[in-house]
Protein backbone atom coordinates (compact mmCIF):
# COMPACT_ATOMS: atom_id res chain seq x y z
CA UNK A 1 0.00 0.00 0.00
CA UNK A 2 1.28 3.34 -1.07
CA UNK A 3 2.15 5.78 2.35
CA UNK A 4 4.18 8.87 3.01
CA UNK A 5 7.00 8.64 5.23
CA UNK A 6 7.37 7.65 9.31
CA UNK A 7 7.95 9.04 12.11
CA UNK A 8 11.28 7.71 11.94
CA UNK A 9 11.89 9.80 9.48
CA UNK A 10 10.30 12.89 10.43
CA UNK A 11 12.10 16.11 13.01
CA UNK A 12 10.54 17.87 15.46
CA UNK A 13 9.28 21.09 13.77
CA UNK A 14 6.85 22.57 16.37
CA UNK A 15 6.44 22.49 20.28
CA UNK A 16 3.31 23.23 22.28
CA UNK A 17 3.92 24.50 26.02
CA UNK A 18 2.04 24.73 28.52
CA UNK A 19 3.15 26.35 32.22
CA UNK A 20 6.72 26.09 31.25
CA UNK A 21 5.89 22.74 30.55
CA UNK A 22 6.46 20.53 26.80
CA UNK A 23 3.07 19.04 26.38
CA UNK A 24 3.35 17.80 22.90
CA UNK A 25 5.57 17.90 20.02
CA UNK A 26 4.84 18.02 16.71
CA UNK A 27 7.17 16.35 14.00
CA UNK A 28 7.71 16.41 10.11
CA UNK A 29 9.20 16.90 6.96
CA UNK A 30 10.25 20.34 5.15
CA UNK A 31 12.39 21.83 2.45
CA UNK A 32 12.95 25.37 1.88
CA UNK A 33 13.99 26.25 -1.83
CA UNK A 34 15.57 29.50 -2.33
CA UNK A 35 15.87 32.22 -4.65
CA UNK A 36 17.93 30.58 -7.21
CA UNK A 37 16.44 27.45 -7.20
CA UNK A 38 19.00 25.92 -4.79
CA UNK A 39 17.88 23.57 -1.60
CA UNK A 40 18.38 25.33 1.40
CA UNK A 41 16.76 23.57 3.89
CA UNK A 42 15.94 19.72 4.25
CA UNK A 43 14.49 18.36 7.40
CA UNK A 44 12.96 14.48 7.45
CA UNK A 45 11.95 12.58 4.86
CA UNK A 46 11.24 15.19 1.74
CA UNK A 47 11.24 12.24 -1.14
CA UNK A 48 8.59 9.82 0.21
CA UNK A 49 5.33 10.92 -1.11
CA UNK A 50 2.53 12.50 0.49
CA UNK A 51 -0.53 13.52 -0.32
CA UNK A 52 -0.53 17.15 -0.34
CA UNK A 53 -4.50 18.23 -0.06
CA UNK A 54 -5.12 21.32 -0.54
CA UNK A 55 -2.03 22.75 -1.04
CA UNK A 56 -2.16 21.06 -4.23
CA UNK A 57 -5.26 23.89 -5.15
CA UNK A 58 -2.34 26.18 -7.22
CA UNK A 59 -1.86 23.55 -9.29
CA UNK A 60 -5.52 22.69 -10.38
CA UNK A 61 -6.30 26.17 -10.86
CA UNK A 62 -2.97 27.29 -12.86
CA UNK A 63 -4.10 23.43 -14.89
CA UNK A 64 -7.58 25.24 -15.43
CA UNK A 65 -6.04 28.41 -16.70
CA UNK A 66 -3.85 26.67 -18.81
CA UNK A 67 -7.13 24.75 -20.10
CA UNK A 68 -8.60 27.95 -21.45
CA UNK A 69 -10.78 28.86 -18.31
CA UNK A 70 -11.13 32.62 -18.23
CA UNK A 71 -10.46 33.43 -14.79
CA UNK A 72 -8.70 36.56 -13.23
CA UNK A 73 -8.78 38.68 -10.20
CA UNK A 74 -11.11 37.22 -7.54
CA UNK A 75 -12.49 34.89 -9.55
CA UNK A 76 -8.70 33.66 -9.62
CA UNK A 77 -8.23 33.70 -6.21
CA UNK A 78 -11.09 31.64 -5.42
CA UNK A 79 -10.15 28.98 -7.97
CA UNK A 80 -7.17 28.53 -5.94
CA UNK A 81 -8.63 28.87 -2.22
CA UNK A 82 -10.05 26.78 0.60
CA UNK A 83 -12.41 29.85 1.65
CA UNK A 84 -14.79 30.30 4.42
CA UNK A 85 -18.22 30.28 2.81
CA UNK A 86 -19.15 33.93 3.51
CA UNK A 87 -21.30 35.64 1.51
CA UNK A 88 -18.52 37.60 -0.64
CA UNK A 89 -16.67 34.03 -1.10
CA UNK A 90 -20.20 32.43 -2.27
CA UNK A 91 -20.92 35.34 -4.75
CA UNK A 92 -17.77 34.98 -6.70
CA UNK A 93 -17.94 31.15 -7.14
CA UNK A 94 -21.40 32.32 -8.43
CA UNK A 95 -19.98 34.69 -10.75
CA UNK A 96 -17.89 31.55 -11.96
CA UNK A 97 -20.78 29.14 -12.22
CA UNK A 98 -22.45 31.95 -13.91
CA UNK A 99 -19.73 32.50 -16.59
CA UNK A 100 -19.75 28.71 -17.31
CA UNK A 101 -23.88 28.96 -17.95
CA UNK A 102 -24.55 26.83 -14.76
CA UNK A 103 -25.73 26.78 -11.78
CA UNK A 104 -24.63 25.55 -7.83
CA UNK A 105 -26.12 22.02 -8.70
CA UNK A 106 -23.56 21.36 -11.10
CA UNK A 107 -21.09 21.64 -7.90
CA UNK A 108 -19.82 18.38 -7.45
CA UNK A 109 -18.36 18.98 -3.60
CA UNK A 110 -20.31 18.14 -0.46
CA UNK A 111 -23.27 20.37 0.77
CA UNK A 112 -21.07 22.26 3.79
CA UNK A 113 -21.50 24.65 6.44
CA UNK A 114 -19.85 27.93 6.02
CA UNK A 115 -16.66 27.80 7.87
CA UNK A 116 -16.66 31.42 9.29
CA UNK A 117 -19.09 30.95 12.20
CA UNK A 118 -21.01 34.25 11.59
CA UNK A 119 -21.96 33.33 8.42
CA UNK A 120 -23.25 30.14 9.30
CA UNK A 121 -25.20 31.70 12.06
CA UNK A 122 -27.07 33.72 9.57
CA UNK A 123 -27.61 30.71 7.50
CA UNK A 124 -29.31 28.82 10.36
CA UNK A 125 -31.11 32.12 11.86
CA UNK A 126 -32.46 32.03 7.58
CA UNK A 127 -33.44 28.79 8.24
CA UNK A 128 -31.25 27.71 5.11
CA UNK A 129 -29.11 24.51 4.73
CA UNK A 130 -25.66 23.56 4.46
CA UNK A 131 -24.96 23.89 -0.11
CA UNK A 132 -21.81 23.12 -1.86
CA UNK A 133 -21.74 26.46 -2.81
CA UNK A 134 -20.36 27.24 0.83
CA UNK A 135 -18.17 24.04 0.92
CA UNK A 136 -14.62 25.74 0.85
CA UNK A 137 -13.86 24.18 -2.21
CA UNK A 138 -16.40 25.29 -3.74
CA UNK A 139 -14.06 28.02 -6.31
CA UNK A 140 -12.25 25.14 -7.43
CA UNK A 141 -14.96 23.23 -8.57
CA UNK A 142 -16.26 26.06 -10.18
CA UNK A 143 -13.02 26.75 -12.23
CA UNK A 144 -12.61 23.19 -13.09
CA UNK A 145 -16.55 23.49 -14.20
CA UNK A 146 -16.03 26.55 -16.35
CA UNK A 147 -12.77 25.08 -17.75
CA UNK A 148 -15.17 21.91 -18.84
CA UNK A 149 -17.41 24.75 -20.61
CA UNK A 150 -15.15 26.43 -22.48
CA UNK A 151 -13.47 22.95 -24.04
CA UNK A 152 -16.82 20.97 -24.26
CA UNK A 153 -15.83 18.48 -21.88
CA UNK A 154 -18.49 16.48 -19.75
CA UNK A 155 -19.25 19.07 -16.86
CA UNK A 156 -21.24 16.25 -15.19
CA UNK A 157 -18.40 13.84 -15.18
CA UNK A 158 -15.23 16.49 -14.56
CA UNK A 159 -14.02 14.80 -11.07
CA UNK A 160 -13.48 11.31 -12.88
CA UNK A 161 -9.50 10.22 -13.00
CA UNK A 162 -9.43 9.64 -16.41
CA UNK A 163 -11.96 12.80 -17.72
CA UNK A 164 -10.60 15.16 -20.00
CA UNK A 165 -10.03 18.27 -17.72
CA UNK A 166 -8.30 15.80 -14.67
CA UNK A 167 -5.34 14.12 -17.36
CA UNK A 168 -4.87 17.57 -18.29
CA UNK A 169 -4.05 18.63 -14.43
CA UNK A 170 -2.51 15.90 -13.88
CA UNK A 171 -0.20 16.41 -16.84
CA UNK A 172 0.51 19.90 -15.85
CA UNK A 173 1.39 18.51 -12.30
CA UNK A 174 4.07 16.72 -13.09
CA UNK A 175 5.49 19.04 -15.66
CA UNK A 176 5.37 21.47 -12.63
CA UNK A 177 6.82 18.95 -10.02
CA UNK A 178 9.45 17.27 -12.17
CA UNK A 179 7.91 13.97 -11.18
CA UNK A 180 5.72 11.30 -12.94
CA UNK A 181 2.47 10.34 -10.37
CA UNK A 182 2.31 7.12 -9.04
CA UNK A 183 -0.49 7.61 -7.07
CA UNK A 184 -3.92 9.66 -6.94
CA UNK A 185 -6.37 9.36 -4.18
CA UNK A 186 -9.85 11.21 -3.99
CA UNK A 187 -9.52 14.60 -1.43
CA UNK A 188 -12.37 15.71 0.86
CA UNK A 189 -14.27 17.45 -1.57
CA UNK A 190 -14.03 14.35 -3.95
CA UNK A 191 -11.40 15.36 -6.55
CA UNK A 192 -8.43 13.83 -7.22
CA UNK A 193 -5.39 14.68 -5.00
CA UNK A 194 -2.01 13.20 -6.98
CA UNK A 195 0.74 12.40 -3.80
CA UNK A 196 3.97 13.56 -4.79
CA UNK A 197 7.24 14.47 -2.82
CA UNK A 198 7.57 17.36 -0.74
CA UNK A 199 10.19 18.38 -2.90
CA UNK A 200 8.24 17.79 -5.81
CA UNK A 201 5.69 20.07 -4.49
CA UNK A 202 8.35 23.06 -3.28
CA UNK A 203 9.79 22.86 -6.80
CA UNK A 204 6.50 23.62 -8.27
CA UNK A 205 5.26 26.30 -5.57
CA UNK A 206 8.72 27.95 -6.75
CA UNK A 207 7.93 27.76 -10.20
CA UNK A 208 4.66 29.62 -9.43
CA UNK A 209 5.79 31.45 -6.78
CA UNK A 210 9.33 33.01 -8.91
CA UNK A 211 6.92 33.16 -12.19
CA UNK A 212 7.41 36.69 -14.39
CA UNK A 213 4.18 37.90 -16.32
CA UNK A 214 6.77 38.92 -18.60
CA UNK A 215 8.09 35.30 -19.31
CA UNK A 216 8.25 34.22 -22.80
CA UNK A 217 6.30 31.13 -21.39
CA UNK A 218 2.59 31.36 -21.46
CA UNK A 219 2.76 28.66 -18.09
CA UNK A 220 5.36 30.63 -16.36
CA UNK A 221 2.79 34.20 -17.17
CA UNK A 222 -0.05 32.05 -16.18
CA UNK A 223 1.35 31.27 -13.31
CA UNK A 224 2.52 35.00 -12.21
CA UNK A 225 -1.32 36.01 -12.74
CA UNK A 226 -2.58 33.64 -10.50
CA UNK A 227 -0.30 34.41 -7.62
CA UNK A 228 -0.65 38.13 -8.03
CA UNK A 229 -4.74 37.49 -8.20
CA UNK A 230 -3.90 36.04 -4.58
CA UNK A 231 -1.31 38.80 -3.30
CA UNK A 232 -3.89 41.84 -4.63
CA UNK A 233 -7.16 39.78 -2.91
CA UNK A 234 -6.01 37.63 0.24
CA UNK A 235 -9.54 37.37 1.64
CA UNK A 236 -10.07 35.10 -1.03
CA UNK A 237 -7.63 32.23 -0.58
CA UNK A 238 -9.09 31.57 2.92
CA UNK A 239 -10.72 34.50 4.94
CA UNK A 240 -10.80 37.10 7.61
CA UNK A 241 -8.43 35.66 10.89
CA UNK A 242 -7.26 32.58 8.41
CA UNK A 243 -3.71 31.87 8.90
CA UNK A 244 -3.23 32.22 4.89
CA UNK A 245 -4.81 35.53 4.52
CA UNK A 246 -3.35 36.89 7.36
CA UNK A 247 0.42 36.00 6.05
CA UNK A 248 -0.49 37.08 2.82
CA UNK A 249 -1.76 40.34 4.42
CA UNK A 250 0.91 40.65 6.50
CA UNK A 251 4.21 39.56 4.82
CA UNK A 252 3.27 39.76 1.28
CA UNK A 253 3.82 35.58 0.97
CA UNK A 254 1.81 33.36 -1.19
CA UNK A 255 0.03 30.61 1.07
CA UNK A 256 -1.63 27.74 0.86
CA UNK A 257 -2.62 25.23 3.73
CA UNK A 258 -4.08 22.11 3.03
CA UNK A 259 -5.64 19.49 5.24
CA UNK A 260 -3.34 16.75 7.61
CA UNK A 261 -0.22 19.65 8.01
CA UNK A 262 0.77 20.21 4.56
CA UNK A 263 1.59 23.78 4.04
CA UNK A 264 3.02 25.27 1.05
CA UNK A 265 4.55 29.40 1.33
CA UNK A 266 6.18 31.45 -1.29
CA UNK A 267 8.29 34.29 0.01
CA UNK A 268 8.48 37.69 -2.33
CA UNK A 269 11.75 36.71 -3.51
CA UNK A 270 10.84 33.53 -4.58
CA UNK A 271 12.30 31.45 -2.08
CA UNK A 272 9.83 28.77 -0.93
CA UNK A 273 8.97 26.51 1.71
CA UNK A 274 6.69 23.27 1.72
CA UNK A 275 6.08 21.26 4.90
CA UNK A 276 4.00 17.92 5.90
CA UNK A 277 3.17 17.68 10.09
CA UNK A 278 3.00 14.02 10.30
CA UNK A 279 -0.01 13.75 12.69
CA UNK A 280 -1.90 15.87 10.58
CA UNK A 281 -2.36 18.71 12.71
CA UNK A 282 -2.55 22.74 10.79
CA UNK A 283 -2.11 24.80 13.95
CA UNK A 284 1.26 25.06 13.55
CA UNK A 285 2.06 25.30 9.89
CA UNK A 286 1.77 28.49 8.94
CA UNK A 287 4.41 29.19 12.19
CA UNK A 288 6.72 26.99 11.21
CA UNK A 289 6.74 27.59 7.31
CA UNK A 290 7.01 31.80 8.02
CA UNK A 291 10.44 30.66 10.62
CA UNK A 292 11.85 28.31 8.24
CA UNK A 293 11.67 30.85 5.38
CA UNK A 294 13.01 33.60 8.06
CA UNK A 295 15.88 31.52 9.16
CA UNK A 296 16.59 31.36 4.92
CA UNK A 297 16.88 35.10 4.91
CA UNK A 298 13.77 35.16 2.56
CA UNK A 299 12.00 37.42 5.49
CA UNK A 300 13.16 39.58 8.79
CA UNK A 301 12.94 38.74 11.81
CA UNK A 302 10.96 41.71 12.72
CA UNK A 303 8.07 41.33 10.27
CA UNK A 304 7.92 37.53 10.95
CA UNK A 305 7.64 38.21 14.86
CA UNK A 306 5.06 41.17 14.42
CA UNK A 307 3.21 38.88 11.99
CA UNK A 308 3.01 35.57 13.89
CA UNK A 309 1.32 37.38 17.03
CA UNK A 310 -1.81 37.36 14.70
CA UNK A 311 -1.77 33.60 14.14
CA UNK A 312 -3.78 31.76 17.28
CA UNK A 313 -0.59 29.93 18.97
CA UNK A 314 -1.69 30.71 22.33
CA UNK A 315 -2.04 28.03 24.94
CA UNK A 316 -5.00 28.79 27.45
CA UNK A 317 -5.86 27.93 30.86
CA UNK A 318 -8.76 29.18 33.39
CA UNK A 319 -9.69 31.41 30.36
CA UNK A 320 -6.21 32.87 30.28
CA UNK A 321 -3.18 32.33 28.51
CA UNK A 322 -0.64 30.25 30.01
CA UNK A 323 1.45 28.94 27.11
CA UNK A 324 1.99 28.66 23.12
CA UNK A 325 2.66 27.28 19.92
CA UNK A 326 6.42 27.60 19.11
CA UNK A 327 8.54 26.28 15.99
CA UNK A 328 11.40 24.06 16.95
CA UNK A 329 14.31 25.81 15.85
Amino acid sequence: MPQTFSAADAVELAVIERSGFVESRHVGSAIVIDADGQIATQLGDTSTPILPRSSLKPLQALACLTAGAPLEGVQLGLATASHSGTDRHASAVRDILDAAGLDEHALACPAAWPLDSGTRDDLIRAGEKPSPVRMNCSGKHAAMLLACVVNGWDPASYLEFEHPLQVHIREVTERLIGQKITSTAVDGCGAPVHAMSLMGLARAIHRIGGASERSPFALHRQAATLVRAVRENPWTIAGPGRDDTVMIERLGVFAKVGAEGVMVMSAPNGTTVALKILDGSTRAAALVAVRLLERAGALAASEVDDAVTALPLAVTGGGRDVGVIRSAF
